[in-house]
């Protein structure tokens, strides 16, 4: 009976507190990274975690995990997410078993800055013809608060190439920046630069600018069968261009008439076109433009009802 009762005490005694080395990191990258160490168990079933953060009171641990009971050192490891980008972090290795809590020495590791990169939109867009519009956008990464942007612009046919087309800004601590414009004379093409050793470009974005329809009617309200005469002008001045009058039905707009725009005096062109009316509703006039320098475009919705 004694030497039965010896034995777990026996055993007890082989066993000890585990030992734990915190190596480092490895696969870092701006947001995650893996964390190493060595474990060994001594002899008794021993978990491990590593805790991490910004300082030595870490405040952020990886989920408990299993290095078994053996004796020799045993290589265990950890991915950690959500890290900030060019930030240095400490680390440490903590070991557990029914002996006691041992912690490795604090390590430290840095993740790498977030490279830059460039958005970019235009507000409105479609902008009507010479009304203003912002360029826009944000520049990501490290190091992006505080930084030259250079917008340019590529007008229509694209042939010209990129110039510059407004004085340079700053981004503000955000990263954000914005290009406020009067006006843009046709459709054209921008991006936004960041200058230096390794220039950023944004993606380009195509503004189309669309012509201004004016809408008149020589009445509102007719008897079925009435003529309403529709008139109006095309800015810029786009002699030739169709236009056509247009009626909602069931959500769809209908051409029920149409013709050619005519004239460029005083930079705009005239259409006019006399339209039996048979039902009341809505009507607008819509300009086709198909040359690329800018893009169709309709007038104000007019309501004309029928008088029974």
């Amino acid at each position: 009976m004694a030497l039965t009762l010896a034995l777990p005490a026996l055993a007890q005694a082989q066993s000890a507190r585990p030992a734990a080395t915190t190596v480092g990191a490895v696969r870092v990258t701006p947001q995650s990274a893996t964390l190493l160490g060595k474990v060994t168990p001594n002899g008794a079933e021993t978990t491990y975690t590593f805790q991490y953060g910004t300082t030595t009171l870490y405040g952020a641990t990886t989920p408990v995990a299993a290095a078994g009971a053996g004796t020799t050192p045993k290589d265990v490891f950890a991915d950690v997410t959500g890290l900030a980008p060019a930030t240095t972090y400490h680390v440490r290795l903590v070991a557990r078993n029914r002996n006691g809590t041992v912690e490795g020495v604090d390590r430290i590791f840095r993740t790498r800055p977030q490279p830059l990169g460039l958005t970019l939109a235009a507000t409105p867009n479609p902008v009507p013809y010479r009304r203003p519009v912002v360029l826009g956008g944000t520049l990501t990464g490290t190091g992006s608060a505080k930084r030259q942007v250079v917008l340019q612009a590529n007008p229509f046919p694209f042939t010209q190439g990129f110039q510059p087309a407004a004085n340079p800004q700053l981004t503000n601590l955000q990263g954000q920046f914005a290009f406020p414009l009067l006006s843009v004379p046709l459709t054209t093409q921008y991006r936004v630069v960041v200058p230096g050793r390794e220039e950023i470009v944004s993606p380009i974005v195509t503004l189309g600018v669309t012509v201004r329809v004016s809408t008149n009617t020589s009445r509102r309200r007719v008897r079925k069968g009435g003529i309403v005469r529709f008139f109006g002008t095309v800015r810029p001045a786009r002699p030739g261009a169709q236009f056509a009058i247009q009626t909602l039905r069931r959500g769809a707009w209908r051409t029920i008439s149409g013709g050619i725009a005519r004239g460029s005096r005083g930079g705009v062109s005239r259409y006019a076109k006399r339209v039996r009316i048979r039902r009341g509703g809505r009507y607008r006039v819509f300009v086709s433009i198909v040359d690329g320098n800018f893009v169709s475009s309709a007038g104000r919705t007019v309501k004309i009802s029928r008088i029974f």
